[in-house]
């Protein structure tokens, strides 16, 4: 491992051990959450609040509580479900689109059979299917299956950009490859979740509250400010997480016949 290397694993230690004291350790589902399910959900959560993907993940698990009858349910009822969630056409295209393909490839609507892969296997076969992307192959992993995977998002690409993680990387995907390093072992669920809060509260893409930031003396934003230390009074609580809080629905799946 060269130097630069050696650097970055240490920081993102430090960074990772800052955030912890500064936002708490955060608590897990380590049940296990059926990868379906968490395939589905993570769908749901793109470019959304955490709190309207949950709702539209729970309005369509009432409606539908098998995903067979997701991926046979006419595609505007499958919209009117998960109108809360927002972006609702091209989800539930994405969604019922993904369900039949896994319907089509596994003979039963379920993922269990990824779980005996690796990590690069899982990544490459989920991403096969359309619409789906590493990040929310990534999620699976991390969430569902409890390995020690750490997906980014648009926060925690910006976040890992701005502290020097991840300078020259240009997308979430490149600073995901780039950090899978770097990471301390066992700390990806924490570190991926503390990040997001982070994103949410302090570091955000515009205004960030940098006279509240506790890694402002690592951050190499250009814009970064100590002013307006009056929004410390007002900022929501963003600590709520979907994909902590996908629980299973339906039954043991049924072979296609």
């Amino acid at each position: 491992m060269t130097a630069d290397r050696t650097a970055l694993r240490r920081k993102t230690r430090h960074i990772s051990v800052v955030l912890e004291r500064f936002l708490g350790i955060p608590r897990r589902n380590r049940d296990g959450s059926d990868p379906l399910d968490m395939l589905v959900a993570t769908i749901l959560s793109q470019n959304t609040n955490d709190k309207n993907s949950h709702n539209a993940y729970t309005l369509l698990r009432q409606r539908y509580p098998l995903w067979e009858t997701v991926a046979r349910a006419p595609l505007r009822n499958i919209i009117r479900a998960i109108r809360s969630g927002g972006m609702a056409n091209q989800k539930a295209r994405t969604i019922k689109n993904v369900l039949k393909t896994v319907g089509s490839r596994y003979g039963t609507y379920d993922l269990a059979s990824l779980k005996g892969k690796t990590n690069g296997e899982i990544i490459a076969e989920l991403t096969s299917l359309k619409g789906v992307g590493v990040k929310t192959a990534a999620c699976v992993l991390l969430f569902s299956m409890n390995r020690d995977v750490f997906p980014v998002d648009t926060h925690v690409h910006r976040i890992c950009v701005r502290l020097g993680l991840a300078p020259d990387c240009k997308t979430p995907e490149q600073t995901f490859r780039a950090m899978q390093g770097f990471v301390p072992p066992g700390k990806s669920h924490a570190l991926h979740t503390n990040m997001i809060r982070f994103g949410r509260k302090i570091c955000r893409a515009n205004r960030p509250s940098c006279d509240l930031c506790p890694l402002y003396d690592r951050c190499l934003y250009p814009l970064k400010a100590r002013i307006d230390r009056r929004r410390s009074k007002s900022i929501a609580n963003h600590d709520f997480m979907l994909l902590d809080n996908v629980r299973p629905r339906q039954p043991h799946p049924r072979p296609i016949a």
